[in-house]
């Protein structure tokens, strides 16, 4: 199973081989989504709260006597039913986080990056060694690989510094290491560009599992 190799000037360099333990994965839909909201779940805040009748401050003194005032009897102006009183079952912090072992989310990971390839949409470069530090270079290398303005997502062999310089300010474009991409970043992108040796390390990490 090979892949067309483009060099940092967007130009074809022949083709690079893919394990296929990573890009010839038969895919389940349901185990994706699984892990959908797996990731989706895992980065909810979860630190929206409002305030019961004993924690909105006032309210300590009985509004009038229990009796012949011709009113509703009252023990607190914090009530729920007064004005600026608590509030009844009202969200508090939470975590919204579920569990999915490692070996699943790598599994998942190696299912994304498949039908990234069976769609024709994983394109080898042989590094991201860019010589400036300019964001106009690296969207002339995209414009060379034809996916300017596509959501795309970068894998990288280790962080690189000059490469996050460059893509920050560009929409559409995330970078991630072999260690951080998992299957949401690949499901979310339209494109997935990947360095030659981040190739290896990624079929390493599945084997680890």
């Amino acid at each position: 199973m090979e892949t067309k190799l483009f060099n940092i000037n967007g130009e074809e360099k022949g083709s690079v081989s893919l394990p296929e333990n990573i890009f010839s994965v038969k895919s389940d839909p349901y185990f994706l989504h699984e892990l959908v909201r797996y990731y989706n779940a895992a980065s909810r805040v979860g630190t929206a709260s409002t305030k019961t009748r004993t924690e909105v401050s006032g309210g300590g003194r009985k509004p009038w006597k229990q009796k012949h005032t011709g009113r509703a009897r009252s023990g607190s102006i914090r009530s729920p039913l007064w004005r600026k009183g608590g509030v009844v079952f009202g969200p508090k912090p939470r975590d919204f986080s579920i569990d999915i072992p490692s070996k699943k989310r790598i599994i998942g990971l190696a299912q994304a990056l498949s039908d990234k390839h069976a769609d024709g949409a994983v394109i080898a470069l042989e590094s991201f060694e860019i010589g400036e530090t300019k964001t106009a270079a690296f969207m002339s290398l995209m414009e060379n690989l034809k996916i300017a303005g596509k959501k795309s997502l970068i894998i990288t062999s280790q962080k690189n510094a000059k490469l996050l310089r460059v893509s920050s300010n560009v929409k559409n474009f995330s970078v991630k290491t072999v260690l951080d991409v998992n299957a949401l970043d690949v499901m979310k992108s339209n494109f997935v560009i990947i360095e030659k040796e981040a190739i290896d390390k990624l079929s390493k990490r599945l084997e680890a599992k």
